[in-house]
């Protein structure tokens, strides 16, 4: 029998009890017991989602989360005005599930720019249907777009995500790059079936001048498939990448940045990649999430998340609501230990946390 991960926290802290918070420093910002500072957020807005990638939903989708269970968009502006006010958070990046799939994205984005101007706002979609909505998140404050793409073959994206979308993608980037997005950020999950896809994937992202980020596949998946000997490295993929282009390491231009660089035929183009499991960056992580349904979560490999939501409708102030939110963070794990024998994946699959 298959087992899927609903989707669904594995536990929800008692919003009355707080985290244990002994020994942490009166310090504003969300730092955790290992002295990692939190400063990027990532928030998901939604599990609902248009493609059903195999490395993330299960084919008949995530169950479905009760309306009034997710945050609002008053309700998630207010958490990224306090992040940002008073947390310490510099970006905040709008994740799913597919965001696209709210229709009141716009005014999350409007309401979250009024809450906290001087952010970096950031989205990672799929793509489609973004050639439409595009100027108007833009005109509410959108600064920056990141979009999702494992392949330009036709038959393997339709394949790898169980729909036939990937024009309605293209159209998503290429309105992307006529309005000047800046970088204009491509994601590619490293996958055996596209691996021999990299290499024109690379060309076509250089020639539209987009930055590509291969992702190593991340055992985040709902339908608990991934096993780590049938994964792609990035030793792997850089040879296959190597084959047909000059690659010369620049490694991160920021430690906290998941991406190692390479420079491309000598430059300017760069290909990243994001090792998650093979060069584990956790030691530097500088991110916390909230979940779709408002709860703290300070890893995506830790299944205990602080509720939010809870608090936020019961009336709590913002000094209670980011007290709560530094304890959360105070508890963050030190690292996923996907190598590790007693390693098991979270009850939450990508698609539900909001990578």
């Amino acid at each position: 029998m298959t087992t899927i991960a609903l989707g669904l926290p594995q536990r929800r802290r008692d919003p009355a009890q707080a985290p244990p918070i002994d020994g942490r420093p009166d310090l504003a910002g969300l730092i955790d017991r290992f002295g990692r500072v939190a400063r990027d957020l990532r928030v998901s807005v939604t599990e609902t989602c248009s493609l059903r990638c195999t490395y993330c939903m299960p084919e008949q989708g995530l169950p479905a989360i009760a309306r009034d269970e997710l945050l609002t968009a008053p309700e998630i502006a207010r958490l990224v005005g306090l992040a940002v006010r008073e947390l310490g958070i510099r970006e905040v990046r709008f994740t799913g599930g597919e965001p696209l799939m709210r229709a009141d994205l716009g005014e999350i984005v409007g309401l979250s720019r009024q809450a906290a101007p001087d952010a970096e706002l950031a989205l990672t979609t799929n793509g489609i249907g973004l050639d439409k909505r595009l100027p108007a998140l833009l005109a509410a404050g959108l600064d920056r777009v990141n979009i999702s793409l494992d392949t330009v073959n036709p038959q393997h994206f339709a394949r790898l995500t169980r729909r036939d979308r990937l024009d309605a993608v293209i159209a998503g980037i290429e309105a992307a790059h006529e309005a000047g997005i800046a970088p204009l950020k491509l994601n590619a999950v490293m996958m055996r079936e596209t691996l021999a896809d990299a290499p024109e994937l690379l060309a076509w992202a250089v020639a539209r001048d987009a930055r590509l980020r291969f992702i190593e596949q991340m055992p985040l998946d709902a339908d608990r498939a991934w096993a780590r000997e049938h994964m792609v490295t990035a030793a792997e993929l850089l040879a296959v990448l190597g084959e047909r282009f000059g690659l010369v390491e620049a490694g991160r231009h920021d430690p906290s940045a998941p991406a190692e660089e390479w420079l491309v035929d000598g430059g300017p183009a760069t290909v990243g990649i994001i090792a998650s499991v093979t060069r584990s960056f956790c030691q530097a992580c500088d991110r916390t999430r909230i979940t779709a349904e408002g709860t703290v979560r300070s890893c995506l490999f830790g299944d205990d998340e602080t509720d939010l939501r809870v608090l936020l409708r019961g009336g709590a102030s913002d000094a209670e609501l980011a007290e709560r939110w530094r304890a959360a963070m105070w508890n963050k794990q030190a690292g996923h230990g996907i190598s590790l024998p007693d390693f098991a994946p979270p009850s939450r699959s990508m698609g539900a946390i909001g990578g």
